[in-house]
This record gives C-alpha cells, sequence and structure tokens, in this order.
C-alpha cells in the first residue's frame, strides 16, 4: 500500500543472544548458541503513538519446534501454553523458565492407526469453566480436554465432530465469547492431501459457531478461513483467509445472537504479500483492549486497526508466523513464529 513507503516509522533491531536450542522435549540444550536479529518494527500512522515500545526486547523462549501455533496466556497459571502441529503436542512456558517444556501429548490425534498430514492440535482457548479446548487437526474436532489446565491429561471429550452428518475437514482456531459459545474455522489445511483428500467429505471451508451443543454454519464462502476474533464489545467477528489467491482479513456485524448481520473484506492482503520478504498470507491474531488487530501475515506481525487501516508491521526476518496472544495485561505479545516462540513488550 503507498502509505508503507511514504510516512514516517519507528524501527528498531532486535538482537537475541545466547539462547540455547531446545532438544526434543523442548528443554534447553546449552552445547548450542544462537546470535541473531529476530524482528524490526515499523509505524505507518503519524496520529497514534507507536503501540511498540521500541525500548524493548524480543525474547526467544522456546526454539526447535517443528511448527508452532496456537499460543494461549492462561492467567490463572501465569502460564503460555501453544501447539507443535506436526508434533502432536503441546508445549508451555513460564516466567522464570529458560525454554519451553513439554505440557501435553497427544494433542490433536489420538489413534493408534499411522496417519499422514497435520495431527496435532492447532488453536487453543479457555470456555467460562477455565477448561482447555482445542481444535485438533488429527481427530478433525473440536473438543475439551477433561483434566483442568494446571494438571494436563489428555482424555478428551469431542464437542463438535461435523456438521450435517459429515465431518469437519480439520478445525484451525477457535475463540469463545461471554456467553460461552464457541466459534472455529475449518479449513482443509490438516488433510493429509488437503483439498483433494479422498477422507473429504464437506465440500466447503467454513466459519462455525457452537451454541449449547449445536453446530451452526455461519459462513461457507471465505477460501482457506484461519485466525477469527471478536470485537472487545462482541459485535464483529473478524476472521483471516490465508488463501493464496485472496488473502484478506474480512469482519462480520454479529447481532445478540450471534448470527451474522453483513461484512466482508476488511484489509486486502494482496498489496502487502507482494511487496512482503516473508510472502504468507493472514494467519492467527488478537485483539488488544483498543480492538486493534495484531495478525500473524506478511512479513511477520500486522497490526490493524478497527476500520481496516494498517498501522505498523512487527517484521520479523526469515520466518514464517502463524499466531501470536496478549498477556492478560496485554503489555507483553507471545509470537508462535515456524520454529520459534518470541515474547516482546508492549506499550
Amino acid at each position: 500500500m503507498k502509505h508503507l513507503f511514504a510516512v514516517l516509522f519507528f524501527c528498531y533491531s532486535i538482537t537475541a543472544c545466547n539462547q540455547p536450542a531446545p532438544n526434543e522435549a523442548g528443554i534447553s540444550d546449552t552445547a548450542a548458541v544462537h546470535k541473531e536479529t529476530l524482528i524490526k518494527t515499523e509505524w505507518y500512522d503519524k496520529t497514534l503513538p507507536p503501540l511498540v515500545d521500541t525500548g524493548s526486547t524480543a525474547e526467544i523462549i522456546g526454539r526447535g519446534f517443528d511448527w508452532s501455533e496456537g499460543p494461549l496466556w492462561i492467567a490463572s497459571l501465569k502460564k503460555l501454553i501453544f501447539s507443535d502441529v506436526p508434533q502432536n503436542k503441546i508445549y508451555q512456558w513460564q516466567e522464570g523458565d529458560t525454554m519451553s517444556t513439554l505440557y501435553l501429548t497427544p494433542s490433536g490425534y489420538t489413534d493408534a492407526a499411522p496417519r499422514k498430514g497435520e495431527t496435532g492440535s492447532n488453536g487453543l482457548a479457555l470456555d467460562k469453566d477455565g477448561k482447555l479446548l482445542l481444535c485438533q487437526s488429527g481427530n478433525r474436532q473440536v473438543a475439551k480436554m477433561d483434566a483442568a489446565p494446571g494438571s494436563p491429561a489428555a482424555v478428551y471429550t469431542a464437542l463438535a465432530k461435523g456438521y450435517n452428518g459429515k465431518r469437519f475437514n480439520s478445525p484451525n482456531d477457535l475463540i469463545t465469547d461471554s456467553k460461552n459459545n464457541i466459534y472455529f474455522t475449518d479449513p482443509i489445511y490438516g488433510l493429509p492431501e488437503g483439498e483433494h483428500d479422498p477422507e473429504r467429505a464437506l465440500t466447503f471451508e467454513g466459519v462455525y459457531k457452537i451454541s449449547n451443543g449445536k453446530v451452526t454454519l455461519l459462513i461457507d464462502s471465505i477460501p482457506r478461513p484461519n485466525g477469527l476474533a471478536l470485537s472487545p464489545d462482541e459485535k464483529t467477528l473478524y476472521i483471516a483467509s490465508s488463501d493464496d489467491k485472496k488473502p484478506a482479513w474480512y469482519a462480520y456485524k454479529l447481532d445478540d445472537n450471534g448470527k451474522i448481520l453483513g461484512g466482508g473484506v476488511l484489509l486486502d492482503a494482496i498489496p502487502l504479500k507482494s511487496k512482503a520478504e516473508v510472502k504468507q498470507g493472514p494467519d492467527g491474531f488478537k485483539l488488544d483492549n483498543a480492538g486493534n488487530i495484531f495478525s500473524a501475515g506478511p512479513d511477520g506481525i500486522n497490526i490493524i486497526s478497527s476500520q481496516g487501516k494498517l498501522l505498523g508491521l512487527i517484521k520479523v526476518y526469515g520466518r514464517s508466523c502463524s499466531n501470536c496472544v496478549f498477556n492478560e495485561a496485554k503489555n507483553v505479545l507471545f509470537v508462535t513464529a515456524d520454529d520459534v516462540v518470541m515474547k516482546i513488550k508492549l506499550r
């Protein structure tokens, strides 16, 4: 977009030094030392102060994953958990840890038969009772962990397995609202052969709501629906599409019952992707207290206003980002970026 190059921007380079790489359990290996530039912040809106503290540091709190995803901050435990989808595991980190460690396995595929494709959990959330909800790619369902988050165990209750008698593709990301409704996306990414997988049952990729155990299809027209979030007043549902041909962020108005009233494209990602060094589409995202979107996408974490204006970018070098999450004070942002997980201080 034109204003990417026309306005003043603030930038800084963040270097992570002496960060040990984890072994297979995610625990640090002191024999390996890494030194690299991680991020740079660019700010495009002259009318707002930068939302990222230029004096902060970016810290790698986990390294060596196959594909980190679905970060969730559990405020009651002061703990971050996140998925490694190909490993079929969830990892954990809390202040004082040098690196992340194993939290739960298996996380998304519980059958004994070998399975190709993405097997593990992806998006994670908490319900109103504090129970862990998971998008299980391998099991192709939305599920709840029976155990409390403080004592994890790989025993799950399926909340939704399909729509109109047909199995889901591979539930990807999910959120809950104040009424304990669950919203989730169901692209084809977790199927072993993707769009043309012989086990695919649904002909579309949907956005759904689970309310009182009932599954309702909200949208079936967005290609590759991925991340999603609700506005602070829960009157707008935002959805990211990571489709190669039509990457975009969408916004839809909701009525008091969570039914779609109307909406469409909030911000077209094609111009951003075409100019990016890391050419990925929009992925997972979260909203700050002001309703600004912090979204994984082209070149890193794109900061977008609720009106669809690109405000800034936390540029992540050499890696695709999958998602991010704030702590409860929303002054720290955790970013899952391919093989690493980062902690970034905000204003």
